[in-house]
């Protein structure tokens, strides 16, 4: 059996534009994507922490260091330049690929800069343990 786990996300990042005319999708800072391992393309599920909007659309790269998230589409109503998204990917996963599996998170700075990236595992290790459960 599989089962669906988030793969990768980028968390917090600023939208910088929203463009109601693009044909669709959500554009991200090309090393954004690779840090994540977002590939172009992909499906991603856009959270709008601003104002609690969700949205399923496919990542395209934006020129690599421009720190550019832009809504394009009928996404673009979903947010206005300054809120604060968090885009993710997911993958179905064995019970097997569990074992050795842990999500990647990028952090950027107030331009969309890479500033840190994490393995979940890694966080989570720092969580306390309470009755054999990470809290």
């Amino acid at each position: 059996m599989q089962r669906t786990f988030l793969l990768s996300k980028i968390h917090q990042c600023v939208l910088t534009a929203a463009n109601l005319s693009y044909i669709g999708s959500i554009s991200v800072d090309e090393i954004l994507l690779s840090a994540a391992g977002i590939l172009p393309y992909e499906q991603v599920q856009v959270v709008n922490v601003s104002n609690g909007e969700r949205l399923i659309t496919y990542a395209i790269s934006a020129p690599a260091g421009s720190g550019e998230i832009q809504l394009n589409g009928a996404a673009a109503r979903l947010g206005v330049p300054g809120d604060r998204l968090i885009i993710m990917t997911y993958a179905q996963l064995t019970a097997e690929e569990l074992k050795t599996f842990s999500p990647t998170v990028v952090l950027v700075d107030e331009q969309n800069h890479l500033r840190q990236v994490h393995r979940y595992k890694d966080l989570l290790e720092t969580l306390p343990v309470i009755d054999n459960v990470r809290a």
